[in-house]
């Protein structure tokens, strides 16, 4: 039997192949769950869907009529919801002498403001308990130049995370957040393409290795399944570099 076998999660951020979410939606299928996969792009997460025997829904995580949604169609199509995973998000970095207002208002929407109220519509359709987890980020641990808009609004969004999971503990809903380090994906591909800037990141994980979305997969999965004791805590998945420090642009060389 499964580790999720019976269990109905929402997986939000899942619009290529690649990502977090996919690979996360393809774990979380293989141990016995019921998968609701969302995304802003309606083909690309359809397709994905398909492949996984699925349901897709259309969903930005900006608008809160979508997340409503989202929580609605998992009981609607199962008849309940126990875990829900947000992995949407989009890359800023600008310095600050050159973030704009419409920078920090876009991350704070999509990062911030987005996933409290993801946590409001995924906890308000989990009858039974249940697991919201969402993504951190390393940039909140170990701080780079230009990352003010968007670690600023994941660092929030962690405190979010820590006052939800000490208001709903008492409904059995656990709420962590989930802090990847650099990491293969969709949204860092062409940093992975410069082996100037892997090779000075790799000096900073002491495990010796970047982690994968599958490790990424595997830890959201520990925390939607019931071995996952914990509430309100942030688990990095970094290879260590949480630890040490994330390198600067002048080292890309």
């Amino acid at each position: 039997m499964g580790r999720l076998t019976d269990k109905v999660a929402v997986i939000l951020g899942a619009s290529d192949a690649r990502s977090m979410g996919a690979a996360t939606a393809r774990r979380f299928v293989e141990e016995g769950a019921k998968v609701v996969l969302a995304a802003r792009r309606k083909d690309a997460v359809e397709q994905i869907a398909s492949s996984l025997g699925a349901i897709a829904v259309t969903c930005d995580i900006t608008n809160e009529d979508d997340l409503a949604g989202l929580a609605q169609a998992a009981t609607s199509q199962f008849g309940g919801l126990h875990a829900a995973i947000n992995f949407a998000g989009q890359n800023f970095s600008a310095p600050v002498l050159e973030v704009t207002a419409e920078d920090l208002r876009r991350s704070s929407d999509i990062h911030l403001v987005g996933t409290a109220l993801f946590i409001k519509h995924m906890a308000g359709a989990m009858a039974d308990g249940g697991s919201i987890v969402t993504a951190s980020s390393l940039t909140v641990l170990a701080q780079a130049p230009g990352y003010a808009a968007y670690a600023g609004a994941k660092g929030g969004a962690d405190v979010i995370v820590r006052i939800a999971a000490n208001e709903l503990g008492e409904k059995g809903i656990r709420v962590n957040s989930l802090a990847p380090g650099f990491t293969k994906s969709a949204m860092t591909e062409d940093y992975f393409a410069m082996e100037a800037v892997t090779s000075a990141f790799l000096k900073e994980m002491p495990l010796g290795r970047f982690p994968t979305v599958d490790d990424i997969a595997n830890t959201a999965l520990w925390l939607a399944s019931d071995e996952a004791f914990v509430t309100g805590q942030r688990i990095d998945v970094t290879a260590g570099q949480a630890l040490r420090r994330t390198p600067r642009p002048d080292e890309f060389v």
